[in-house]
């Protein structure tokens, strides 16, 4: 009995180590997941960034404006944009940039005019503090389209960036885009 006993508490040792690397594993993953490389460092001066979309032949910038605390904004970066299609389509059509909507920070914004994150966005977003918004500007920085909110999935976050890279916001909503496409599926 009593090695009966030895024997279930080194069983025991044995589980609650594993269990513990298990533990330590599932909890590092959706750090793993949280790769939001999409998003480049900006320096704040958006009239440089539309000079570099251009030397880089991009279809334009793309703003992702978040906030700290924001659960839709974190589900992106770490359900959409850590997708490796998602950065593909992605980098090799825009610069892609995050604006903290609650930052005083001064910028400039793609006329070069001074202000800040904060109102950057409340001159952009016209959401009322809700995020995400995934803003997207031609190359002049003229605001071509706006998408409130966290996309579905990956694959509505595609439909947004082919939107744009198509410029079928010239002739339809996004909205519209999305019915036409799921038609197409069928």
């Amino acid at each position: 009995m009593y090695f009966e006993r030895i024997k279930i508490m080194r069983l025991s040792r044995l589980n609650y180590v594993g269990f513990t690397l298990l533990l330590a594993l599932i909890t590092s993953l959706p750090l793993q997941a949280a790769d939001s490389s999409m998003l480049e460092q900006s320096f704040g001066d958006y009239t440089e960034e539309l000079q570099l979309a251009n030397s880089k032949k991009k279809k334009g910038v793309m703003l992702f404006f978040e906030q700290k605390d924001c659960p839709f904004c974190h589900r992106m970066k770490t359900t959409i944009f850590n997708q490796a299609q998602v950065q593909k389509y992605f980098k090799e059509n825009f610069l892609i940039f995050s604006v903290d909507i609650e930052k005083q920070e001064e910028i400039k914004d793609f006329k070069g005019k001074a202000t800040s994150q904060k109102k950057f966005f409340a001159d952009i977003g016209r959401s009322r503090g809700a995020t995400p918004v995934i803003a997207f500007f031609n190359l002049k920085g003229k605001l071509v389209a706006r998408y409130t909110g966290a996309t579905s999935n990956a694959e509505e976050f595609m439909l947004l960036g082919k939107y744009v890279v198509n410029k079928v916001y010239q002739k339809q909503s996004f909205t519209r885009f999305k019915r036409a496409q799921r038609k197409l599926k069928k």
